[in-house]
């Protein structure tokens, strides 16, 4: 058993207040079994998240900061054979106009159903496809475009923008400038769109842009994947140190408590912590019964750990 869990460490204020006032006693005696096997530490500021960091290495997959092709992966899991080319996830979205910057925000809050996103898919598949992309449709929030161009573009994740300016993490290089002038012209397409009207009439977010992610050639994957558990990204994303609180407590009640039987029954078992900046890997080891148990009384202190990262 593999269990990789991202946003496991917050960086916002009510992140950090939510984390001084946690208790989870399975997390921690679990960590008192394991012994942190490696650590990869960058900053807030990568174009990959931790958790995708990590998770490419548990694939076996190679590729610089922000080139990592989760489209192609994801792709084939909606259907699409992603075969040789290079693939982009375009994800519907909707940006915000502040004040002072322009934020994304989480494209679950559209709640777009697959009606309204294949009728947007089609509205701009004439404008896309006239640039030489290839545009193929995954779900209501997943589509996919593939072009040669893409094998190297470097991109943030989705996971790094939402809630944040979308300026900082748009790149400058001349795939990343072309894409910018695509978003430009679909988003003067979206603007006033039947479509998007009759959405603000009932009260829902107008899908005025996409976000473009995950770009680059499939690659083989090790197996047996880790099992990721995600319940941590939407109360992190929101900000929500209450409900990101909560939600570690159901994970330290349910998974954890199950990996702490697994681990105290000698059973093979490797947990890895994603933050903002950087994740840790914790594994079993067969180190003898005195390094073991000096380990269960001598290990930092769990909160300290996710501090770190």
């Amino acid at each position: 058993m593999h269990l990789l869990i991202p946003f496991a460490a917050p960086s916002s204020e009510a992140g950090r207040q939510a984390l001084a006032s946690l208790a989870l006693p399975n997390l921690g005696t679990l960590l008192g079994r394991l012994a942190e096997v490696q650590r990869d530490l960058g900053d807030e500021l990568s174009l990959s998240t931790p958790h995708e960091r990590a998770l490419a290495q548990a694939l076996g997959w190679r590729g610089g900061d922000g080139g990592l092709p989760w489209a192609a992966r994801q792709a084939r899991a909606d259907g699409i054979e992603p075969g040789g080319q290079a693939w982009g996830l375009l994800t519907p979205a909707h940006w915000h106009l502040g004040t002072d910057q322009v934020s994304l925000l989480d494209p679950a809050e559209l709640r777009l159903d697959d009606a309204s996103s294949r009728a947007l898919f089609d509205a701009l598949r004439g404008l896309v496809t006239s640039d030489g992309l290839a545009l193929h449709y995954g779900a209501a929030l997943r589509w996919y475009v593939a072009h040669e161009s893409l094998a190297g573009l470097a991109t943030a994740s989705l996971d790094r923008v939402v809630g944040r300016n979308v300026d900082a993490w748009l790149g400058s290089d001349p795939a990343a400038r072309h894409m910018r002038r695509l978003q430009s012209e679909v988003q003067m397409l979206l603007h006033g769109h039947p479509l998007n009207e009759a959405r603000e009439a009932a009260g829902l977010l107008p899908v005025n842009s996409f976000w473009l992610s995950g770009c680059g050639v499939a690659q083989p994957e090790a197996s047996p994947e880790p099992q990721v558990d995600e319940r941590l990204r939407a109360p992190a994303l929101a900000d929500d140190g209450a409900a990101w609180a909560q939600a570690w407590q159901q994970l330290d009640a349910g998974v954890l408590a199950q990996a702490l039987a697994q681990a105290e029954r000698g059973q093979a078992l490797r947990l890895t912590l994603c933050g903002e900046r950087g994740w840790a890997a914790f594994a079993m080891t067969h180190a003898g019964w005195w390094p073991r148990l000096r380990r269960r009384w001598s290990a930092p202190a769990w909160r300290s750990i996710l501090e770190s990262l």
